[in-house]
């Protein structure tokens, strides 16, 4: 029985998911898309894509999960904030799923904003970590955009060629 078709199935379920993630914070955006390009290679017996784009994309990836990382810290950081406004931009990033579109952008300001505030910081500091943490924020999520692009068009080079 082929099973190639349940696998490319699988894989544009993967790979959605994963651009929703890009965006999404809870979850894995760009390991998601990798793993969907990953299954669509190997729905063919990698006929296709081969050991050398997959190695590309998986460096990708890698690259994907660092920018993810630093992008919220420095932004937050280079302004001064505490631990309290970082958790409070994960909490305002999680509440503010409930009250999408708005509080997907709202929501990491707020909660850094907060938690910078309860820290004891006066309320002009507090909104300069909340605007500085949101910044990085949304670098973070255009260079995953941009990173999402690269590998769905290094996969689709590989695929044609």
């Amino acid at each position: 029985m082929d099973y190639s078709f349940i696998l490319y199935l699988l894989a544009a379920v993967l790979v959605l998911v994963g651009l929703a993630g890009v965006i999404l914070p809870a979850l894995p955006g760009l390991p998601l898309v990798f793993a969907g390009l990953l299954v669509a290679a190997w729905a063919d017996g990698f006929a296709h894509v081969g050991w050398l784009p997959l190695v590309v994309l998986g460096a990708l990836t890698a690259l994907s999960i660092v920018i993810d990382v630093l992008a919220t810290t420095l932004g937050a950081q280079r302004l001064g904030a505490s631990r309290l406004a970082l958790a409070g931009s994960v909490l305002g990033t999680i509440v503010g799923l409930f009250f999408m579109p708005v509080g997907l952008f709202a929501g990491p300001f707020v909660g850094a904003l907060l938690g910078e505030y309860l820290h004891g910081r006066r309320l002009g500091q507090a909104a300069r970590v909340g605007l500085g943490t949101w910044l990085g924020i949304v670098l973070g999520v255009a260079l995953k955009l941009g990173l999402a692009v690269a590998m769905l068009g290094v996969f689709a080079v590989a695929w044609l060629v």
